[in-house]
């Protein structure tokens, strides 16, 4: 099956977090399964990292990819359907990560693997 992460849940697996929940964590792990991170993720990640917000991300602001590619992953590049989707979306979120996180699972008809209620406004498929 194909899933793909909500920035949270990359960051929680990436630093083993105790927050990430058994399902997850278990869904992650299954080499059977095909995860993604959206490359939004890695904006939103580096946007926080920036910001202040995420200091414990410097070595992984560092090489997004290579965490990425290490762990088994695999990222999601955004493409012109998911920017339509994104931004024609009616609903009045602002967040535009997570606006892109609902268009590219909604697109790609993946669900998401976080407990992120806000994407399930989206119509989008939550996995937690």
């Amino acid at each position: 099956m194909r899933y793909l992460l909500d920035t949270h849940t990359f960051l929680w697996w990436a630093f083993d977090s105790p927050e990430l929940s058994k399902r997850a964590r278990s869904l992650i792990a299954d080499r059977g399964n095909q995860i993604f991170v959206s490359s939004a993720s890695g904006w939103e990640i580096c946007t926080k990292f920036r910001l202040g917000r995420l200091p414990d991300a410097r070595l992984l602001v560092q090489d997004l990819a290579g965490w990425i590619q290490k762990a088994g992953l695999s990222e999601l590049k955004i493409g012109l359907e998911h920017a339509q989707r994104a931004g024609l979306f009616e609903q009045p979120h602002r967040d535009p990560f997570d606006r892109m996180i609902a268009a590219q699972s909604l697109v790609e008809g993946m669900p998401v693997i976080g407990k992120d209620e806000a994407l399930a406004a989206f119509g989008v498929r939550l996995v937690w």
